[in-house]
């Protein structure tokens, strides 16, 4: 991982920097469980959406 310094001063972050890295790892995961849920009707709600949590999640759903 790099860490790149801009000239714009960022007053939240240590030395005025701000970390990017971290909004990148939070949007795909829901994006899947809700086209998985879409597709099979599974609801998962713990990563990683493995193949045993979305078997035993759309055997929930059928009861």
């Amino acid at each position: 991982m790099v860490s790149l310094a801009c000239d714009v001063e960022e007053p939240s972050g240590p030395f005025g920097m701000k970390g990017v890295g971290e909004v990148g790892m939070n949007g795909p995961l829901p994006v899947v469980a809700n086209a998985v849920h879409a597709a099979c009707g599974a609801d998962v709600h713990q990563a990683p959406l493995t193949t045993e949590r979305v078997l035993k999640a759309m055997k929930r759903g059928k009861k």
